[in-house]
């Protein structure tokens, strides 16, 4: 029971061990590249050794824990527990198969020390009581989560070619991208500070009729634009109107698909080649496009991000569905409402899976049906 307590530990001490090394820190070398220098050895040719290392050959020896320890007191010396490459795989693909080459040191590592202290623990009889059985409890309750989780990650992954390209047929203009040209006309009119004193409404006034000269001047430039003047010299115009001192940016836009437009310009991917759209007003300013080429990106380049796609809502609907079919009523006299503030940390073996664990409210927008 003592083991698959460890095993249970470990999980929750490797993923806080991700988590922590992921908080803001000083710059560290990247973990593969530090274990190579101190290795002298590149990361792939550390794999390669690995790699011929035999399933029963030894590769954590731990001196003074004794696997099955006699009960006669034994010679620390000759005490040991010893891991084959066989076991700590099998103990890798339970707790973290996802963990990168470079990071089964680290986990090899605290194993180890958990090994250590479980063994101790064990000997004063921490592993005997009302409390080490809750916790135990706690922690498989844990472990079953986070391995029906990740089985719903793998299931969610089995998305069939035929789903894809259904998908992509239904939402085609999704996958259109189109080489653009954007002229941006700033709303508002930088001003030289007044010769004269003026009262607030004056100065209102003032910076109101220079904004509604800005929108005349925005049309006048999408006329000219529709007429087929030069964008870049259009673009230095408008700038200069609105007195700007700075270069005017370039107006060029290449291989732009709907998703990467404001929702409130997306529309622009609905023009024909070498068509202009009318005057589009957004918070940050006005703007007028033009179509230069427009394409469909094949089904086999969106393959996998349709694929991305389907997998994360199908993932996403089972854990709601989940959540929907077992919900939990508790008893506000018992349970108060916290007041605002952060919420308290979780102790181990109570997280969510890790990831996207929670279900959102709703199933996440693929796109325009």
């Amino acid at each position: 029971m003592i083991h698959r307590g460890l095993v249970c530990l470990l999980l929750g001490a490797f993923a806080w061990g991700q988590a922590a090394g992921s908080s803001p820190a000083a710059p560290q070398q990247n973990p593969a590249a530090a274990d190579s220098a101190a290795q002298g050895a590149s990361p792939d040719a550390k794999a390669s050794e690995a790699a011929t290392v035999p399933p029963d050959a030894a590769v954590i020896t731990i001196q003074g824990i004794c696997d099955n320890p006699s009960t006669e007191k034994t010679n620390s010396s000759d005490c040991k527990t010893v891991i084959t490459r066989a076991e700590f795989e099998k103990l890798v693909d339970a707790v973290a198969p996802t963990a990168p080459p470079y990071a089964r040191r680290q986990l090899a590592t605290r194993y180890a020390s958990l090994l250590a202290m479980a063994h101790k623990a064990h000997e004063i009889g921490l592993d005997q009581g009302p409390k080490f059985e809750e916790n135990m409890k706690v922690q498989r309750t844990s472990v079953l989560a986070q391995l029906l989780d990740r089985d719903m990650q793998e299931k969610a992954s089995q998305v069939p070619d035929a789903d894809i390209e259904d998908y992509y047929r239904k939402h085609i203009d999704v996958y259109q991208e189109a080489d653009l040209q954007r002229l941006y006309v700033p709303h508002s009119k930088l001003l030289a500070p007044s010769a004269v004193k003026l009262t607030d409404a004056q100065a209102k006034k003032r910076q109101q009729d220079a904004d509604d000269a800005m929108k005349k001047e925005a049309e006048a430039l999408r006329v000219r634009a529709a007429a087929g003047e030069d964008f870049d010299k259009l673009q230095a115009e408008a700038f200069t109107a609105a007195g700007q001192k700075g270069k005017a940016p370039s107006t060029k836009m290449s291989k732009v698909r709907r998703t990467g437009l404001p929702p409130d310009q997306a529309s622009v991917m609905d023009l024909h080649s070498n068509e202009v759209s009318p005057l589009l007003s957004s918070p940050t300013g006005y703007f007028v496009y033009k179509i230069t080429d427009k394409d469909t990106i094949a089904v086999t380049k969106a393959h996998d991000e349709i694929l991305g796609a389907l997998r994360s809502q199908r993932l996403q609907e089972s854990r709601q569905a989940l959540q929907q079919a077992s919900t939990a009523t508790l008893d506000d006299k018992y349970f108060p409402t916290p007041n605002a503030g952060p919420g308290m940390t979780m102790p181990p073996g109570m997280n969510m899976p890790r990831g996207d664990a929670k279900p959102p409210a709703t199933p996440p927008t693929l796109g325009p049906k």
